[in-house]
């Protein structure tokens, strides 16, 4: 009998619109609980989940079914969709259009969870691993993402 085995691990980071703080909270466990949700219905496992209150860090396990751009936009849509819905947001609430998708070696899976859990931590010490170029929008610059 043939089979396949997938072990795709992707480490998903985006920000809110201008870099806005709104992700307060009170509203994280709501949004974070929609990114969860959505990823799974997907097929994706969610390995890890934080950020601060201007971006998301999203760790996954993807099927062989599902493709990054899929997952990222259902993620993105279905979570500020709810917001918009439930909070009085000035402005209302959008994710900034552009991500970044980094692929994680298996061995390091353990290592980039760990990092995305301790992201109030290496924030509040002054670090910033994302810089979003402000005309492209997807500019990604690795100050130490994935070495933690």
């Amino acid at each position: 009998m043939r089979s396949s085995h997938i072990e795709l691990y992707v480490h998903l980071v985006w920000t809110t619109w201008d870099r806005e703080p709104l992700l307060t909270p009170e509203l994280t466990p709501r949004v974070y609980g929609c990114l969860r949700t959505e990823a799974e219905a997907l097929g994706a496992q969610v390995l890890a989940l934080g950020g601060v209150a201007d971006h998301v860090h999203l760790l996954v396990r993807l099927p062989a079914t599902a493709t990054v751009a899929a997952v990222v936009k259902q993620v993105k849509g279905a979570s500020s969709h709810l917001v918009n819905q439930e909070e009085a947001i000035d402005g209302g609430f959008r994710w900034h259009a552009g991500y970044a998708a980094l692929s994680v070696s298996p061995g390091d899976v353990a290592r980039v969870a760990d990092y995305i859990g301790r992201q109030e931590e290496h924030h509040r010490h002054g670090r910033n691993e994302a810089r979003w170029a402000a005309a492209e929008g997807a500019g990604w610059t690795d100050g130490g993402a994935a070495a933690g």
